[in-house]
């Protein structure tokens, strides 16, 4: 099995997860918005098990429809690497950019589509969701 590691900025936050991503997508909510500073987020999830190495400050938030997601970020550099879903010990959504990977698979869907910035353009097989599917 192949495992890959994903890192915050200074490199004292690190999780290592196995194998391929579950699946990998892009969220333009606003609250994505802000947390990256970016126009979107880019997750990959995995499914357990992970390994985390070194301390996290975690940030709660409540999803649109009622999930509590547990944000991990880097309380040395701010770097937000990955999150869980309260509940939910089977999976991991590890932030894209973490990797410093530019061969990363391309999202397979976007979520809250309706929030994108016009000039942001995705790959043409990608599954747009105006909100949350979920």
């Amino acid at each position: 099995m192949s495992f890959q590691t994903a890192s915050c900025s200074c490199g004292k936050l690190r999780i290592q997860v196995e194998g391929d991503p579950q699946g990998v997508g892009v969220c333009h909510c606003f609250a994505c918005q802000r947390r990256t500073g970016s126009v979107f987020a880019a997750l990959a999830s995995y499914a357990a098990p992970f390994k985390v190495s070194g301390v996290a400050t975690e940030y709660v938030r409540v999803g649109d429809q009622g999930a509590r997601f547990i944000y991990r970020f880097c309380p040395v550099c701010g770097t937000t690497v990955f999150h869980t879903e309260e509940g939910d010990d089977e999976s991991v959504s590890v932030a894209v950019g973490a990797f410093a990977d530019a061969g990363f698979p391309p999202p397979q869907v976007s979520v809250y589509d309706s929030r994108r910035h016009s000039w942001v353009r995705l790959p043409a097989d990608v599954t747009a969701f105006s909100k949350d599917p979920v």
